[in-house]
């Protein structure tokens, strides 16, 4: 058995140099605009991109904090509450929709009692259910921290299969569906730099480990 010292916070060297390739992405998808005073600048877009950074900033801060001060689990849900806010009340501000498509199944399900429609305005509880959903998808790949490769490898399997969907649906598109366009170029925009350093971090960390998360 060695006993080598191995690095623990290997995840926060990997986010820093993704934040750092975000940051410096930032003017490209907006090049069309800039020094354009004809065409109106997409605020709104470049506000959403921002709120993503400014969530994933706090989240890698908090996650560095669980790492150095070890802290209790009740704790951990609150910080995920905390990196959620920026996102979701950039998302409210915009006045972006809170009408969600009702499944099929579930409207086969009801349609003896009542005739559901294909899609409701759940209002504030849109933002309640995607805070809940973003507390999940952050300790549920935390949880597995600690087992050679299978934290790194687990957001390496999802963040690639995301990116292939998107760019499946981009090679789909209609070329004048503008908004459909820019919803899956965003997701690629930080889905593309995530895997690829997740990638490095899932070499670190896999058995034989160099390193955890």
């Amino acid at each position: 058995v060695s006993n080598a010292p191995v690095p623990e916070p290997m995840g926060v060297i990997c986010a820093a140099v993704y934040l750092i390739v975000m940051f410096i992405f930032i003017p490209i998808p907006f090049l069309e605009w800039i020094g354009n005073e004809n065409e109106t600048f997409p605020y709104a877009k470049l506000l959403a991109i921002l709120s993503g950074l400014i969530s994933i900033s706090t989240a890698i801060l908090l996650g560095f904090a669980d790492d150095m001060l070890d802290l209790r689990w009740r704790h951990k849900l609150l910080f995920p509450t905390l990196s959620s806010l920026p996102l979701l009340m950039v998302y409210y501000v915009s006045g972006n929709s809170t009408t969600v498509i009702v499944p099929t199944i579930v409207r086969h399900l009801f349609q003896p009692i009542v005739l559901l429609p294909v899609t409701i305005n759940i209002s504030f509880i849109y933002y309640i259910f995607m805070g809940m959903v973003i507390v999940f998808c952050t300790n549920a790949i935390n949880i597995l921290a600690g087992v050679n490769g299978l934290e790194s490898g687990q957001s390496l399997v999802i963040s690639a299969s995301v990116s292939l969907f998107n760019v499946v649906q981009l090679i789909r598109l209609d070329s004048e569906n503008t908004t459909g366009f820019w919803h899956h170029s965003i997701s690629l925009y930080f889905l593309l730099p995530f895997t690829a350093c997740t990638a490095v971090l899932f070499i670190l960390t896999r058995y034989g480990s160099l390193g955890f998360k």
